[in-house]
């Protein structure tokens, strides 16, 4: 039943996305978990070790998203499907990527504002090459936390399981950094998403690698995914570098401060541009199609 109440989710993800009209007049559900994460913030980080309270706010966050979802799976398959739908995100990462090479068309000035919508790294003094691979890296880091993960855990553990990750991932965006405020209390959040993303990371890799025939890359895949800082958001940059025959990750700008890091894929072109925004929109398509094909035949079989 979940395969099917999945696939039907990820239709209507696809089909309808985050309509506005409906968000602009309710809170979503990644807003009232960033409101809960936020609660347990100021709640429980406090004191010389704030780690136990970052413990104790993972553990109520999961509590208080299973029951959730174990109420609401109780109403109903229509429920499960439009929750599932909801907290899918294909449509809109699609359309929150392609904007970036639509905009970066126009000029410099309009990829760099873009851009600044879907990654936290400074953008200001960004060149073309450097917006098409900070929003070809988003989509394939997304790919796998917005899409993929939150298909896994459905098909795991219904409305309870997607709830679950969620949370977390919520989590580890808001409180997962190593700095002096959230290197303890968030270290919980951090830990446990990597836990939860260590396989759909590498089902993304495996998804956009098979649909684009690059299986027999996959040694240099896993081989370019371990120069990545992320334990697994290098597996789904990788794949999707090799694919686009580009070069990913390399040195940025965070907070003021450049940071040296290596290349995934450093023999991929360096001097990419919207183009390759627009191929790497059509490659997470292909992914989303393989995954939603995955799950039909295990409804049916």
């Amino acid at each position: 039943m979940s395969a099917a109440i999945l696939s039907a989710a990820l239709l209507l993800d696809a089909a309808v996305g985050e309509p506005r009209w409906l968000w602009s007049r309710l809170p979503h559900p990644a807003v009232l978990m960033g409101r809960a994460v936020r609660w347990c913030d100021e709640r429980y980080n406090q004191g010389y070790d704030p780690r136990p309270g970052g413990i104790k706010t993972v553990l109520i966050l999961l509590a208080g998203a299973i029951v959730l979802g174990w109420f609401l799976s109780l109403i109903g398959p229509l429920v499960e499907c439009v929750v599932a739908a909801i907290l899918l995100a294909q449509r809109s990462l699609v359309q929150h990527v392609q904007a970036v090479a639509d905009a970066l068309r126009l000029s410099v000035e309009d990829g760099r504002m873009m851009v600044t919508r879907i990654v936290s790294r400074e953008t200001s003094q960004m060149e073309t090459p450097d917006i098409a691979r900070a929003a070809i890296e988003s989509a394939a880091e997304n790919l796998s936390d917005g899409v993929v993960a939150p298909a896994f855990w459905f098909l795991i553990g219904g409305l309870p399981g997607i709830l679950a990750y969620k949370v977390i991932n919520t989590a580890d965006s808001m409180i997962g950094y190593r700095t002096a405020k959230y290197e303890e209390f968030g270290w919980a959040a951090a830990r446990l998403d990597d836990v939860l993303n260590w396989i759909p990371a590498r089902l993304t890799a495996l998804l956009i690698a098979v649909t684009s025939r690059l299986f027999t890359s996959w040694g240099a895949i896993r081989d370019d995914a371990r120069l990545h800082r992320s334990p697994n958001a290098g597996w789904p940059e990788a794949a999707m570098a090799r694919v686009l025959g580009v070069a990913l990750a390399g040195p940025r700008v965070y907070d003021g401060e450049r940071r040296e890091l290596p290349f995934v894929f450093e023999d991929g072109a360096h001097d990419i541009g919207p183009d390759a925004i627009d191929r790497a929109v059509k490659a997470l398509w292909r992914a989303w199609g393989a995954m939603l094909a995955a799950t039909v035949v295990i409804a049916l079989f």
